[in-house]
């Protein structure tokens, strides 16, 4: 007796099983499309900005500090007068040139030794 029941019960679950033969696909509906997706899909490549070279404090020759940081590709520097100053932010166009700012700022170096122009006063050299 046991190996009919057995039999009908295992006949029984496998009817069961072959009727939900479809596989687990849970279909997706964007009901509230992007609306920035066409724009995103068709922008150019995006420039990472440039990594931290050195952030020096320099001494200049009229006995004033410098607080400079220097990037990577040698095309921006961040310069403040204090430290807790305004950051004046000197660009160039391509390596090797000075990096320059609105007011007169004008600055040439490395991470040991710069010359800069101030607004308002001559230029100087300055060491770290």
């Amino acid at each position: 007796m046991k190996s009919p029941l057995l039999l009908s019960a295992t006949a029984a679950l496998l009817a069961l099983a072959a009727c939900n033969s479809k596989p687990n696909s849970a279909e997706v509906l964007d009901s509230n499309p992007d609306p920035m997706a066409n724009a995103l899909a068709n922008r150019g490549p995006v420039e990472l900005p440039p990594a931290i070279k050195a952030e020096k404090t320099f001494r200049c020759k009229d006995n004033s500090l410098l607080y400079v940081t220097l990037f990577e590709g040698d095309k921006l520097a961040l310069v403040k007068t204090s430290q807790t100053g305004t950051v004046n932010r000197l660009t160039a166009e391509k390596t090797g040139d000075p990096l320059v700012a609105e007011g007169g700022w004008k600055l040439t170096g490395d991470p040991k030794t710069i010359t800069v122009t101030q607004p308002g006063k001559p230029s100087q050299s300055c060491k770290s």
